[in-house]
């Protein structure tokens, strides 16, 4: 499972964004002050959320450390400062990426799910399935299948995350790019036409399982 950590000493913050982050299907650890978040960085993390504003050892220092260690951990950092000094430093101190506190979460989660495929390769096979990701094609035993733009972006989804449940609000955050909080309708048709061209059957799948209430998972050795 992915390991996040994050560094955040306002309660008010940290609390529903560690529920947000393992709603996401990550497994979180939080920090209220830097030096626990140094120590906590170095057993097998797979990217830090670091407030810069955090006591006992500020997030500068923690992510200069980290660097001088020969920590490559992707760091997302948190500033309540929009000014561009401080935007320019936090990078210059090894940070990966940066959000500005009020942040809108969707963003923040779009951007930590960016530094996790950044980390390492994209999966794009399964077994019969697999993506071209520069070709924009999919293939199912080595034949083209014929996707719309929407179902290779949603296939292209659910075979990265595959063996994970991926839940629908994630689903139409990537694929429709938007905060959806109504039906999803469009999902389930998308989903349909999908399971249709792999030869799926929904009572019976081979490839894509709804798990109730939740979302959808692409099986692993599908």
């Amino acid at each position: 499972m992915t390991r996040v950590l994050l560094a955040e000493d306002d309660t008010a913050i940290a609390e529903p964004l560690a529920r947000a982050l393992r709603r996401e299907g990550y497994e979180v650890q939080v920090h209220g002050d830097g030096a626990s978040a140094l120590a906590g960085a170095q057993d097998g993390i797979d990217l830090v959320v670091l407030d810069l504003g955090l006591p006992s050892m500020d997030g500068l220092d923690v992510c200069r450390e980290l660097r001088a260690r020969g920590n490559a951990v992707p760091v997302l950092v948190l500033t309540a400062r929009a000014d561009e000094v401080d935007t320019v430093v936090g990078l210059d101190a090894g940070a990966d990426d940066y959000v500005t506190k009020p942040f809108r979460l969707a963003e923040l989660l779009a951007r930590a799910r960016a530094l996790l495929r950044r980390g390492g390769p994209e999966p794009t096979a399964t077994g019969r399935v697999r993506i071209d990701v520069d070709a924009r094609q999919a293939f199912l035993d080595d034949q083209v299948v014929q996707l719309t733009a929407k179902e290779f972006d949603l296939l292209r989804l659910l075979v990265r995350e595959s063996g994970r449940v991926v839940p629908r609000e994630q689903i139409m955050r990537e694929v429709w790019d938007a905060d959806w909080y109504g039906s999803t309708k469009t999902l389930d048709m998308h989903i349909s036409w999908l399971r249709r061209k792999l030869g799926d059957d929904a009572g019976q799948p081979q490839f894509i399982s709804t798990v109730r209430g939740v979302g959808f998972r692409f099986e692993r050795d599908a």
